[in-house]
């Protein structure tokens, strides 16, 4: 199982991206997708969690600004992120659950910056 990330970048305050990560190897579905972010000097944190099935679940201080969807077709996961600020500046990784094994992508950079 290999996870692909794509989409960061450097973006203004208030700009938006879209973070996408295609996993590959998969033969069956995938349970569990979801982003986390990692700053300078800080632990990794949740952002947001889609299930197979069921609804997803966003961390506090993003739920209204970060969208996570996923495309189970294409074995995809996105992150659409809006209204960026500084703070949110990290690199983010997603991560898959698949048969009882979570799998790590090799993290995507967002810089939010004038």
């Amino acid at each position: 199982v290999q996870l692909v990330e794509s989409g960061g970048g450097l973006v203004q305050p208030g700009g938006s991206l879209t973070l996408s990560c295609a996993a590959s190897g998969i033969a069956f579905n995938i349970e569990d997708m979801a982003w986390y972010r990692q700053a300078p000097g800080q632990q990794r944190d949740e952002v947001a969690t889609i299930p197979r099935l069921g609804t997803t679940t966003n961390e506090d201080s993003v739920k209204d600004r970060f969208n996570i969807s996923r495309d189970n077709s294409e074995n995809t996961v996105y992150l659409k992120v809006d209204r960026l600020k500084p703070e949110d500046t990290a690199v983010y990784y997603c991560h898959i659950s698949y048969h009882d094994v979570g799998y790590w992508g090799q993290g995507t950079q967002v810089t939010v910056s004038l």
